[in-house]
């Protein structure tokens, strides 16, 4: 009755932060993964690029899908945030 309520802010944000940080994690998805079709949007990301000359408009486009579910997740957890932030505030 005491302690949950005062950490659920920080396990919201150690929540988006672990995603982000899953989520980005290309070395790993590069080394493990066989086929194409369970390689992850970053290492994907990595296939756009050319050995002679790199199509810029399609690494950006790619980019800002791969960054859409980490803000996302953001966006659903900002009461959380937003939330501890006040929770301890007073006035005066």
């Amino acid at each position: 009755k005491i302690i949950l309520p005062l950490i659920i802010p920080a396990l919201a944000a150690l929540g988006v932060l672990e995603f982000t940080f899953i989520w980005n994690d290309y070395f790993w998805a590069l080394v493990l993964t066989q086929g194409d079709s369970v390689k992850p949007i970053t290492v994907g990301l990595d296939a756009l690029r050319g050995q002679w000359t790199t199509s810029w408009n399609l690494v950006s486009a790619g980019s800002v899908v791969a960054a859409l579910p980490p803000v996302i997740m953001f966006f659903i957890l900002q009461k959380q945030f937003i939330h501890g932030l006040t929770f301890g505030a007073v006035k005066g």
